[in-house]
């Protein structure tokens, strides 16, 4: 799973979000190593709704612009939780390759 989408479906966790909220929230919480622009995120959410993994959840007219606001499927959870257990088990064999402690054991 690439860092754009990985971070889009996290902020969804958090509850609905419309897009220029989902574009904050991604870069604050990469800490700022994801940069979504307008069309790129847009995209990105087009192609996780074909693939089931968030759902449109309404529009909303504020000042005068409308906001399109997506929230995670069930299958869309089951993705982030398949990729964190992917990304743990990536990081305990690199400590191992290392010979580094995990940070739990210090």
């Amino acid at each position: 799973m690439r860092e754009p989408t990985f971070w889009t479906l996290v902020s969804l966790s958090g509850g609905r979000r419309h897009g220029y909220a989902l574009i904050r929230e991604v870069r604050d919480a990469s800490d700022g190593r994801v940069e979504l622009k307008v069309a790129t995120l847009y995209a990105v959410l087009e192609r996780l709704q074909r693939e089931g993994l968030v759902a449109a959840d309404g529009d909303e007219a504020v000042d005068g612009r409308l906001r399109r606001y997506f929230r995670i499927t069930e299958l869309g959870e089951q993705a982030v939780a398949a990729e964190l257990e992917r990304m743990e088990t990536a990081a305990r064999l690199a400590r191992i390759r290392l010979g580094l402690r995990s940070a739990t054991a210090q």
